[in-house]
């Protein structure tokens, strides 16, 4: 069941109902204020009828001509003497307004306990003409000589009322019929209409999981909940779309990782497999080739060691796993790098700038390995004797360490993919000179675990400046 039938199936009984009970509360209160009328009406004319009761009683009947108080009486008013126990002492006279006559073929049917309604008015079936009476019950005995048990009763047809009533019942059944079917077919247009938001709504969705996550909702604005909801809808599926788009681009990342790692790994091993392959066929090697082949294997299998313990901390920084927490000294991890790099290359100039001695908390095996990592860098991609320095401060509540080279920098279309796994600036180069491309990513996955950042500019006269940036301790 669709919600506009639902909506519309809720709302209708609920119409009609309410539609019903204020038609219901007309009628009643028409019909009140109809007899309280009539009563008004019995309460005037109450004393001419008694009158003319009184009259006929002395008399034996009316006087020709009639009496000048019956004109004023209702058409059908009708009037007669009962006495305690409710019998009748004066035959009942109807037809005021004409001539009075005793009437037997239209008269009012009274119950047996009438006398005790003394004082209230009362609605009766009629016998004859009329349907039914509205009767009014004197308080007072009749004030007829030598007589003080009789009580007058005058009634009155209310053909007149019920007509009315029955006219307005028509009226409110063909009214609110009329209202009812022109409501619900508004109704069932106005659902409509707030519906077909919804509908474009579901068919964007359904054309998006058809064909893509470009296309967005609409309407999309603060103005109605249905505004509300479409921008909520757009907001989750931007959010869908980089996340498909930060998946893709991840599964890239690892794919070329993986082949990467495999192209680095292959390589000695691939060199290994040879020098033993070497050593098997020819058994009569000399000693000099031999040492040669197991020195080289040796080689291969350190180099391999190197690459894939490499490979290891950077899988466990990805994985987020702690690091150790301890106050670090960077003014001696900043010296012993310098020492380290002029002991690697002695006709090569490295300087240390510390402006003050800093510590910070870390994990100092990682850090000076990031630091060592990015002097090693400098020394490797600058030509022979080209100067190194680096420097240590602190600056706007963060501490640096630069380091920074002379030589022939690094392109502008290379500084973001220099920190890439296996990323080589010159494809040409032997990585046996180069090193297996994981330097750089272990010192930014090292300095991002620390809360850090890493980044590479232009040294002042040439040169490219590498800078690690750490939260002060």
């Amino acid at each position: 069941m669709s919600l506009r039938l639902r909506l519309l199936l809720a709302l209708a009984p609920l119409f009609i109902l309410g539609l019903a009970a204020a038609d219901a509360g007309t009628y009643v209160a028409t019909r009140s204020s109809l007899l309280q009328g009539v009563d008004k009406q019995l309460l005037v004319i109450e004393p001419g009828v008694q009158n003319v009761l009184q009259s006929t009683n002395q008399g034996g009947g009316p006087p020709e001509g009639g009496y000048g108080q019956q004109d004023a009486f209702p058409s059908g008013t009708y009037g007669e003497l009962v006495n305690a126990s409710g019998v009748t002492t004066e035959a009942g006279y109807a037809s005021f307004g004409g001539t009075v006559a005793p009437s037997s073929s239209s008269h009012p049917v009274f119950p047996s306990d009438i006398a005790k309604y003394a004082g209230s008015a009362i609605t009766v079936p009629g016998d004859g003409l009329w349907e039914s009476y509205r009767v009014l019950v004197s308080s007072q005995p009749a004030r007829f000589p030598g007589d003080t048990q009789s009580t007058v009763v005058v009634a009155v047809p209310l053909d007149g009322v019920n007509t009315t009533l029955s006219t307005l019942l028509l009226f409110e059944i063909a009214i609110s019929s009329g209202i009812t079917i022109i409501v619900l077919v508004v109704t069932w247009l106005v659902v409509r209409r707030g519906m077909r938001p919804l509908e474009r709504m579901g068919a964007t969705a359904r054309s998006i999981a058809a064909s893509g996550l470009g296309r967005r909702v609409a309407p999309s604005n603060e103005r109605t909940e249905v505004g509300r909801l479409g921008l909520a809808l757009n907001a989750m599926l931007g959010q869908i779309e980089r996340a498909f788009a930060e998946r893709d681009v991840t599964e890239q990342k690892l794919r070329h990782f993986v082949s990467d790692a495999s192209h680095e790994l292959r390589t000695p091993l691939t060199s290994m497999r040879g020098y033993a392959e070497l050593l098997q066929r020819n058994p009569d090697m000399t000693r000099d080739d031999v040492l040669l082949a197991v020195r080289r294997i040796e080689d291969e299998t350190r180099r391999m060691g190197v690459l894939v313990d490499d490979l290891l901390l950077l899988a466990r920084l990805d994985q987020g796993r702690p690091l150790d927490r301890a106050p670090v000294d960077l003014t001696s991890m900043v010296n012993d790098a310098v020492s380290d790099a002029r002991a690697a290359d002695p006709g090569r100039a490295v300087i240390a700038h510390i402006a003050a001695p800093i510590v910070v908390t870390g994990d100092d095996l990682r850090l000076r390995q990031a630091v060592a990592n990015l002097v090693r860098n400098a020394l490797v991609h600058t030509p022979a004797g080209t100067p190194v320095e680096v420097g240590l401060q602190a600056e706007n509540g963060h501490v640096e360490i630069d380091i920074i080279d002379h030589g022939p920098g690094v392109p502008e279309a290379q500084r973001e993919r220099i920190f890439e796994r296996f990323h080589r600036a010159d494809p040409l180069r032997s990585r046996d000179q180069g090193g297996s491309g994981l330097g750089l990513s272990i010192a930014t996955a090292v300095v991002t675990a620390h809360g850090g950042r890493i980044s590479v500019t232009d040294t002042p006269g040439g040169g490219a400046t590498f800078r690690i940036e750490l939260p002060a301790a």
